[in-house]
């Protein structure tokens, strides 16, 4: 695995470089090789895989209206691990792995009239609209139900969700401090370490955000709450109801479907679980067809990797809040379900 070591500078804010462009003060070790290669992705749909070298110099950076930069996807990734650093003190933080989708592209001045075909690469400019990404904390690790889960932070930003055509305005982002499932890369994130919506106006709000998510994270809560799911089995005819149900769901009246808890996983995501269910090599059913609630969660978030990056944190969250609100009407707390 690679590591990166995390390093605050002594004025906690960015580094000016020889040629006059501002970069975070997180020093990272980055591949030489724009096409490294991509490790299991922890999110698969209409995404692809890019080093932050990449993103460093090989893209531009979008602004607003009035030529005011805006905070680029380095320096979210860089402010982030910065962030999660002061909290945690001296420790090592994973090179992050960076998914990205819905490439903007342009060209230079000089290349204005040049037919496409014949552009050389210096004339061509472009940036990516979207991006997740996720690092790993080595150092906390757990075990549950015989899978290793690692302690890791990660994010999505979209531009779309600013308004780059007025002035400078704030800028939206979406953090998270959680797990990863190991042989799985599947992500586990319970609702105190997910925001949905971060509104900042620079790096420094950017970096108060994520110190105050992460240290507002309970991660022994999260960790028993997950602990907990493998103490629960359905039955194979229950599992069946359960998909059952479940792709019913979209079709409900409005007035039956605001009386139950909100299901965000889609059709074709339950038609995976199903699917999974008699084929994963991890998280398959038992001999006897049952399926425990923490082989159940892992086929939620599997499926949940083929969500768009706009929606991609928000499903992954709502299959630990579905699979947990099993939990409580197996255990005869909720009728919920």
């Amino acid at each position: 695995m690679e590591l990166v070591k995390v390093h605050q500078s002594q004025d906690n804010n960015t580094t000016l470089l020889s040629d006059g462009n501002r970069q975070s003060s997180a020093i990272m070790e980055v591949p030489s090789n724009r096409e490294a290669r991509e490790p299991n992705p922890f999110i698969e749909a209409n995404t692809t895989h890019v080093t932050l070298e990449h993103l460093r110099n090989d893209c531009i950076v979008p602004v607003f209206k009035d030529n005011e930069v805006a905070i680029s996807h380095t320096e979210f990734v860089e402010t982030a691990i910065n962030a999660v650093s002061a909290i945690f003190g001296d420790i090592k933080i994973a090179q992050p792995q960076l998914r990205i989708s819905h490439m903007v592209k342009g060209r230079t001045p000089d290349a204005l009239k040049i037919p496409t075909k014949e552009l050389l690469d210096h004339q061509k400019t472009i940036y990516y609209e979207r991006l997740a990404w996720v690092s790993k904390i080595p150092s906390h690790t757990k075990t549950i139900n015989g899978n290793e889960i690692s302690l890791c932070v990660g994010g999505v930003k979209s531009y779309s969700t600013d308004n780059l055509h007025s002035k400078h305005s704030v800028q939206r982002f979406k953090m998270f401090i959680g797990y990863i499932n190991k042989i799985c890369t599947n992500l586990c994130i319970s609702t105190d370490g997910y925001k949905d919506e971060i509104k900042v106006m620079s790096t420094d709000e950017l970096g108060q955000k994520v110190e105050q998510l992460v240290s507002n994270y309970d991660a022994d809560y999260h960790l028993n709450a997950m602990e907990r799911l493998s103490q629960f089995t359905l039955s194979e005819k229950q599992f069946g109801q359960l998909i059952g149900k479940a792709k019913l769901y979209n079709y409900l009246p409005k007035i039956e479907k605001q009386e139950l808890p909100n299901l965000m996983l889609t059709d074709n995501q339950f038609s995976t679980i199903a699917k999974d269910y008699y084929n994963d090599v991890n998280f398959c059913r038992n001999e006897d067809g049952s399926i425990d609630l923490w082989r159940l969660y892992n086929l939620c978030t599997g499926a949940a990797k083929s969500s768009y990056i706009d929606t991609f944190l928000n499903r992954n969250l709502n299959a630990f809040q579905f699979v947990n609100g099993l939990a409580d009407t197996v255990n005869g707390d909720s009728n919920s379900y």
